[in-house]
């Protein structure tokens, strides 16, 4: 029996990075997943491969800064499969690297768009569904470990931060509802995030990149996969309100 038999999950940024190799990792635990990004063909071409393995993989195409997103990829995990028992909120963005100083409008409107609001729009939904289900539910949120680390620019280290404080802020509130709520926070990972990213700032990232100097190799998107699926399995029951540092000790200084 795979670890996640007979389970529902989302798994948002499903696309590609993380977010693809955790939806992949649930499938091949026979869990049914509804993958969740804005890249509609990379979600079929994940549903398509993962079509021979234990679970199930549909698609939700769209944009998690919308709320009205976080809506209907609930709505079509309970008309699908009649329950949420598992939701991983892994899209998020990177930033420019700039500090506060030099930091535009458009850059922390966009980076809290999309890492803050809309992961919170989706916990907001999980949330109602394991309320109105009555038997609790689970939540993964991927941090970062720039939200205790000044790893990045200012706009992302404070989206990431409060993340981590909305993570621990519903795991106090819905404890006795037996909401788990954990977050995830990895280090430097093999993704195609800085392809999409505009260039780093030169004084942000002369600052940032020192840190560098005490990074180890960095992780495959699937090493992060398996430390997720522990925290959404019942191997974790009794692990809520956490931040697991997944870094290869980058931040153990």
């Amino acid at each position: 029996m795979g670890r996640l038999d007979g389970k529902v999950c989302i798994v948002t940024g499903a696309s590609t990075g993380i977010g693809r190799a955790t939806a992949e990792l649930f499938c091949r635990e026979g869990a049914k997943v509804v993958a969740v990004a804005r890249r509609e063909e990379r979600l079929r071409d994940l549903a398509e491969e993962c079509s021979e393995l234990p679970g199930e993989i549909i698609w939700h195409a769209g944009d998690v800064g919308d709320p009205a997103t976080a809506v209907n990829m609930v709505k079509k995990a309970v008309e699908t499969f009649g329950k949420l028992d598992i939701a991983v909120n892994d899209a998020g963005i990177m930033d420019d690297n700039t500090a506060i100083a030099d930091m535009s409008d458009t850059m922390l409107m966009e980076t809290f768009r999309v890492n803050t609001f809309g992961l919170m729009y989706g916990m907001r939904e999980e949330c109602r569904q394991y309320l109105a289900q009555g038997n609790g539910g689970v939540i993964v949120n991927i941090c970062s470990v720039g939200a205790t680390h000044q790893t990045s620019g200012a706009a992302y280290c404070a989206s990431k931060g409060a993340v981590l404080a909305a993570t621990k802020n519903t795991a106090f509130m819905y404890m006795e509802e037996g909401i788990r709520c954990n977050a995830l926070s990895p280090g430097g990972v093999v993704t195609d995030i800085p392809l999409v990213m505009p260039p780093s700032d030169e004084f942000g990232f002369g600052r940032t990149s020192m840190l560098l100097n005490f990074s180890g190799e960095l992780a495959m998107p699937e090493d992060l996969a398996d430390a997720i699926l522990f925290l959404a399995s019942d191997q974790s029951r009794y692990v809520n309100g956490e931040e697991l540092k997944c870094d290869g000790g980058w931040t153990c200084f």
